[in-house]
């Protein structure tokens, strides 16, 4: 056997695990550089194009102006913004509650999937624009008819999400829960449930979004009956008098909401999910 075959790999391996946790280092940095580079010159770009061709606030604020009315309206934006985000927050509680209630009823009982889930898609094609009147009609309260419209907005990406996670245990394994006698709730419990959190985690991301946006269609309709909600009918009042800073104000914080509403429940599903599941885990 000749010294080159005998001699020890480690320099190598030494090499290629330092480029590796180089390009980690360098995707790490850019995961947050460039998107804040491409906001960077997007805002730089909109102050440009609005100062250069000389715009006028009342078509498109510049976002000098729009900063301006935030601060200078602060005190109108953070109650309404306070609103939005209860409304959110309630039907995304009450989708997480009854959507996995229903779906775990749906996958105990057949009897039970066939009544009740055609209603559960009729609600969901039913457009919250045009339930959010009648709801206003026969409820008192505004906020609950807004509350309600989020909450049908929102739970229906639980309840599928979960029904299908409920049902995609392993079959070999349902065969051994058999054959070791498991009880539904056993069952249940350390088998469809650790099968169905990742599909519950990804209806979960997309309920969190629908959830405000249920709530912001909810309070524009119910906000033209003169019934004062949130910041979307901030932006909507602000609309009417051509207050164009404080609309493009409440329009980037219903944004912002939403940016962070993603980033906690993405935040949630790797927390979760990182240790086990193939989507998390970080690979070579």
């Amino acid at each position: 056997m000749s010294v080159a075959e005998t001699a020890p790999p480690g320099p190598v391996i030494d090499e290629e695990e330092a480029a590796r946790a180089r390009r980690e280092r360098i995707n790490r940095v850019a995961k947050w550089t460039l998107p804040s580079l491409v906001m960077v010159l997007s805002i730089l770009g909109w102050h440009l194009y609005v100062t250069i061709n000389e715009i006028p606030h009342y078509i498109l604020p510049g976002p000098l102006l729009v900063a301006k009315s935030v601060f200078e309206d602060w005190s109108l934006l953070w109650p309404a913004m306070v609103t939005t985000s209860r409304l959110t927050i309630l039907a995304l509680l009450f989708a997480i509650i009854g959507g996995v209630a229903l779906a775990i009823a749906f996958t105990q009982s057949k009897w039970a999937e066939m009544s009740f889930f055609p209603y559960a898609v009729i609600l969901q094609v039913t457009p919250v624009v045009a339930i959010a009147p009648l709801l206003q009609i026969y409820i008192d309260s505004a906020f609950i008819a807004a509350l309600l419209c989020a909450w049908i907005v929102a739970f229906f990406p639980i309840l599928s999400n979960t029904t299908i996670g409920l049902k995609s245990a392993d079959h070999n394994l349902q065969d051994l829960f058999t054959i070791y006698g498991a009880t539904r709730w056993q069952r249940l419990r350390y088998l469809a449930a650790p099968s169905a959190l990742p599909y519950f985690l990804g209806g979960l991301k997309i309920a969190g979004g629908l959830a405000l946006i249920g709530a912001v269609v909810a309070e524009f309709v119910i906000g033209r009956a003169g019934t004062g909600l949130g910041l979307a009918s901030t932006l909507l009042e602000a609309s009417y008098r051509f207050n164009f800073g404080r609309l493009y104000a409440a329009l980037i914080l219903i944004s912002t909401m939403g940016i962070v509403i993603f980033a906690i429940t993405s935040t949630i599903s790797h927390l979760m999910l990182r240790k086990w599941h193939e989507s998390a885990l970080k690979r070579d």
